[in-house]
């Protein structure tokens, strides 16, 4: 699968760590940065371009990645298209796909240990959307939100 990545400075070390560990899991990894530390650099400066990607490509994820997740996550919910959803748990990823069909993964490196983190993008990755009616009905209503401002 494609995968898009981006950081900030907070997950700079950890996101080239994660990029080892999908590029050896078989996925094709571009990396939309940062590629060095700037402890003044601004993560939607990363997280618009990772999520533009997936945007353009749907049959592409996205991750996001900073110390929290929180702010990486809204700056990816800003791209029209985008379904970020900040994951903390094995259950959060699951659900994030079966409900939502999110497309990009938001998660807190500084809030969880590496093997976790791998564990819940793996998870998200590997999580389909089953398709479901009324999963469906709710997404289509925020698409359209994000389109036209009417629900």
């Amino acid at each position: 699968m494609r995968i898009h990545i981006g950081s900030d400075h907070a997950g700079l070390d950890f996101k080239n760590e994660l990029i080892t560990h999908l590029v050896m899991n078989g996925h094709d990894v571009t990396d939309h940065g940062p590629y060095e530390y700037d402890a003044l650099d601004d993560y939607p400066d990363f997280c618009i371009p990772c999520a533009e990607s997936v945007a353009k490509d749907p049959t592409s994820m996205g991750i996001v990645l900073g110390g929290s997740g929180n702010g990486e996550q809204m700056a990816a919910n800003k791209v029209k298209g985008i379904r970020a959803a900040l994951v903390w748990s094995i259950e959060t990823a699951k659900l994030a796909r079966e409900h939502n069909n999110a497309n990009v993964i938001a998660v807190g490196g500084r809030m969880h240990e590496a093997d976790l983190v791998k564990q819940l993008i793996d998870t998200f990755i590997a999580t389909p959307f089953p398709g479901d009616e009324r999963h469906v009905r709710r997404i289509e209503k925020v698409g359209n939100y994000e389109v036209t401002g009417d629900l």
